[in-house]
């Protein structure tokens, strides 16, 4: 299956690390958190990639450009031009990188892969969220329920303690719980071609009027992740992933 990554929008809420870089680029352990997203997919055996890129894209082509010689051990003849590989990257991926416009939202970008995604089911997710989500196994749900959509439905971490309060009494605390409810879209879709025809136009988010179109047909259904999963919109988050990655226990590797 192909593996859709919107990786456009212009990270706002990390403009201390976008200013330069689209948030995708923005590095956990020294790789770009893009990286990291497609990884957790190749794992799974899901290695052929289309990339919706808008802010900074040039940043995104020129990286994936050069990757492969930047992973391989080369010989270059400076008199001729000739370069001759003697190590080839191991990530043996297909990556297809287009450019869906600097201000498009997320709904168009996906309508505008129409082209390069044919007549499969596909997987989506974004390029700033890192999780040790189970693929083969939302793909299994998916299929079972035949709805349109599945998302990815998780639990975050809250960012403060969490009380339970019964008649002013504090009958519990929890410093920095998995939240009990409130489950939140977590990314990772998987998603019927059909999809496409819900979005209609640039100006959609997709998590907004186009989803709310396939709830109303009861066209959506939620796998729940239990696991670790974590977006990066802000400077604490993307501290927070460092200090996973630093510790060698990254769950989603």
């Amino acid at each position: 299956m192909k593996v859709v990554i919107l990786a456009g929008g212009y990270g706002t809420r990390l403009s201390e690390l976008t200013g330069m870089i689209p948030k995708p680029m923005v590095e956990i352990g020294h790789m770009p958190i893009l990286l990291h997203v497609m990884g957790i997919y190749a794992k799974h055996g899901h290695k052929d990639f289309i990339v919706a890129l808008g802010y900074k894209a040039e940043v995104i082509k020129d990286y994936f450009a050069k990757l492969s010689h930047m992973k391989s051990d080369y010989t270059v003849n400076l008199k001729s031009g000739i370069i001759t590989i003697h190590k080839e990257p191991e990530m043996d991926w297909n990556i297809t990188l287009v450019d869906t416009g600097l201000d498009t939202m997320t709904g168009g970008r996906i309508k505008r892969l129409k082209d390069y995604l044919g007549e499969d089911d596909f997987l989506l997710t974004y390029g700033d969220g890192v999780a040790n989500v189970d693929v083969k196994a939302t793909i299994e749900f998916h299929n079972k329920c035949g709805k349109l959509v599945t998302m990815t439905a998780v639990r975050p971490t809250a960012r403060f303690g969490e009380l339970d309060i019964n008649n002013n009494l504090v009958e519990s605390f929890e410093e920095k719980p998995q939240l009990h409810q409130g489950w939140i879209n977590g990314g990772f879709f998987v998603c019927q071609p059909d999809v496409l025809s819900h979005i209609r136009g640039d100006h959609e988010m997709f998590e907004r009027e186009p989803l709310q179109r396939i709830i109303e047909h009861s066209g959506m259904a939620a796998y729940k992740h239990e696991g670790f999963w974590q977006c990066m919109d802000s400077k604490r988050d993307h501290e927070k992933l460092n200090e996973v990655w630093d510790s060698g226990l990254a769950p989603w590797v």
